[in-house]
C-alpha cells in the first residue's frame, strides 16, 4: 500500500465490483435457488465488508480534518 492508502482503494473497488457482479446474477433470476442463497450470502458479507470500509474512511477523514486548521465541520444528516 503507498502513502495514500492505494491498496485499500483497490480492496474496496473489488469488493464492489464483486457486489455488483452478485446483484446482476441475482436479477437475472437464472440461478437455481441454492445457488442463488449462496450467492445472496455472499453479497451480504461483501456489503457488510464495504460499510466497515467506508466507515473507516469516513473515520480517518474526520480525524485528518479535526487535526488540520480547516474550517469545522457540521455533521452529516441525510434527510435534508
Amino acid at each position: 500500500m503507498d502513502k495514500l492508502g492505494n491498496a485499500k482503494k483497490t480492496d474496496f473497488e473489488s469488493t464492489l465490483s464483486q457486489l455488483e457482479s452478485i446483484v446482476s446474477r441475482l436479477e437475472s433470476g437464472e440461478l437455481p435457488l441454492e445457488e442463488a442463497l449462496s450467492e445472496f450470502e455472499k453479497g451480504i458479507k461483501l456489503a457488510q465488508q464495504g460499510q466497515q470500509r467506508l466507515q473507516k474512511a469516513e473515520q480517518r477523514v474526520q480525524i485528518l480534518l479535526e487535526k488540520s486548521s480547516v474550517a469545522p465541520l457540521a455533521d452529516y444528516d441525510n434527510n435534508d
